[in-house]
């Protein structure tokens, strides 16, 4: 049949072969996804392993992604959303109801609190906090479904008593879900992690961070071993029309190949100029999990064997600083800039009030407001230069 040239150039006649071997997976980019046929629309089902129905359900372009993040992660099934707190926003809407009970550490990342929050105003959630050092004060009732794990804790970096917390929600049937983006799946396995060989049920990862490592493109992951909760959560993301850009997931996948080289490299960086830190008087304390004198140091060594860390380390100021003080060093770095994230190749810092961050009392924390340097691909003796010159100035202004 002799077509038009309109449709010709929608139904071409000639199509070149599909498939060829190349570096990166090829793109594909998808809402509408073709049947052959009547028999390959009804003979699957949303469970299969890669259900292509629409664009929202996979493509061979997600899947690749989700594949790679769950074996780096030691699961065996995957979603991607669009960001990380995307993610984590699946995990709690799809597994608390209300009157349950969530546990979340003293130093949860920010927003996972304020969602938390939000439902707990809104449909009845009890949230309940806990010191991630003490197990002690993790004390479930019979309502608690969930508990949050940060390894390591947000800002402030403490290392978490992950085998007594992870063992003490298991004897109570409690779902645990691991922030695992510091870790970004090399530091630890956060499904066979210390001698006794325990596993977390969800891993929710930031592929923002490590994985991206650009600094340009957003999105999130939830990994788990377990089909029935990979199901719940299916489920949940296919409801809530959650879906990624292929475009997007490309860039992620393309940066993969180079995601250990990047966190090897940011880790010892900040290892560097954390020895230097600890040196300047302006400091009175210098967080990172690796350094022996930080809070949960000892967790870090059960759990990350190899010494594996990320490119992030946090200070604290003497309490004579003030406010303004903090603003005008932060002001005067040149190759730190001021913004949130981190795992690209830019350093960042940011500066934080921890009165207004925390719940609970924390005496093994210095008074004082704290900075986060996010340590990135620059030379480290380049950003130690950066920081002193940026304390001088400070200083400088002060005593004008």
């Amino acid at each position: 049949m002799k077509k038009n040239p309109q449709t010709a150039l929608i139904h071409a006649p000639r199509k070149a072969p599909q498939y060829i071997s190349t570096v990166q997976p090829p793109l594909y980019r998808a809402s509408t996804i073709i049947f052959n046929n009547t028999d390959a629309l009804f003979n699957r089902h949303w469970t299969d392993d890669y259900d292509y129905s629409y664009g929202t359900h996979g493509t061979p372009t997600t899947f690749t992604l989700g594949d790679n993040i769950a074996q780096l992660e030691g699961g065996l099934y995957h979603l991607l959303t669009p960001s990380g707190l995307s993610a984590i926003n699946l995990v709690n809407s799809c597994f608390l109801s209300q009157g349950e009970e969530v546990w979340v550490p003293d130093n949860i990342y920010g927003p996972n609190m304020e969602h938390l929050r939000n439902l707990e105003t809104r449909y009845g959630i009890q949230v309940q906090v806990y010191n991630p050092l003490c197990l002690e004060s993790f004390n479930p009732s019979d309502k608690a479904k969930l508990i949050w794990l940060e390894a390591a804790g947000s800002v402030t970096l403490e290392f978490p008593d992950l085998n007594g917390l992870v063992k003490k929600a298991q004897a109570h049937n409690i779902l645990t879900a691991l922030d695992n983006t510091w870790g970004a799946g090399l530091a630890f396995n956060a499904f066979d992690f210390g001698d006794e060989h325990l596993s977390v049920d969800l891993s929710v990862h930031a592929l923002t961070k490590y994985p991206s490592g650009g600094g340009d493109i957003l999105m999130g992951s939830v990994v788990t071993r377990d089909k029935e909760l990979h199901h719940q959560l299916f489920r949940a993301h296919a409801i809530q029309g959650i879906a990624v850009s292929g475009d997007d997931v490309a860039q992620v996948q393309r940066s993969l190949a180079s995601m250990q080289l990047r966190y090897a490299h940011q880790s010892s960086s900040a290892l560097n100029i954390l020895t230097w830190l600890k040196q300047q008087a302006e400091f009175v304390q210098v967080l990172h999990p690796a350094d022996p004198h930080s809070a949960g140091h000892q967790y870090w060594k059960e759990i990350c064997k190899e010494g594996h860390s990320a490119g992030l380390v946090s200070v604290i100021f003497d309490s004579k600083y003030e406010l303004q003080d903090i603003r005008s060093f932060c002001d005067n770095l040149k190759l730190f800039k001021l913004g949130f994230s981190w795992g690209g190749p830019v350093s960042l810092v940011m500066l934080y009030n921890l009165k207004d961050m925390r719940v609970l009392e924390h005496s093994h924390l210095k008074e004082g407001f704290l900075v986060r340097f996010c340590i990135g691909l620059e030379h480290p003796e380049d950003l130690i230069e950066d920081i002193q010159h940026a304390l001088q100035n400070m200083k400088k202004v002060k005593n004008e």
